[in-house]
């Protein structure tokens, strides 16, 4: 069965070898300061949204791989029924979402929620944190004409 663990700053995503060979990958490895909220889900279904994109499903059953939506790429590795270590991720990474059937889901949310919580207390920024302009995109440049001697405003296209 799948694993949702804590290493040093990640979140990992380890799989038995038949769910990596279901879904075509060996694991998942994303940044702490990605996580936006981790939860458990008690109806496997509820955590899992779009299509199918890469891996296998059976109705019923289990769903291993990605799963392409609206909102971006969840990886998902879920057996039916029980539930589901769900963690939401910022935008802009290369998933929106890690849905996960493990054998101790309340522990493995619990884990990642503390962890989230140490590295924003720690000051560490979030890794797709999404900043305003810089300053000479909101400034036009200052440049000296040499020839005349004064200072002019001018934009660069």
């Amino acid at each position: 069965m799948a694993r949702l663990l804590v290493q040093n700053d990640d979140v990992v995503v380890r799989l038995s070898w038949r769910e990596a060979l279901l879904a075509r990958r060996k694991g998942v490895r994303v940044p702490l300061a990605e996580v936006q909220e981790a939860r458990v889900e008690s109806d496997w279904w509820r955590a899992m949204r779009g299509a199918a994109e890469r891996g296998k499903w059976r109705a019923e059953r289990f769903c291993m791989g990605t799963w392409r939506h609206a909102g971006g790429v969840d990886f998902v590795a879920v057996r039916a029924p029980g539930p589901v270590a769900v963690v939401d991720l910022f935008p802009g990474g290369r998933f929106a979402r890690l849905s996960v059937s493990t054998p101790d889901p309340e522990g493995a949310v619990q884990a990642v929620r503390l962890a989230a919580q140490r590295a924003r207390e720690e000051g560490r920024p979030a890794a797709r944190e999404v900043t305003g302009p810089s300053r000479s995109a909101r400034r036009p440049l200052e440049k000296k004409d040499d020839t005349e001697g004064e200072e002019r405003s001018t934009r660069s296209v």
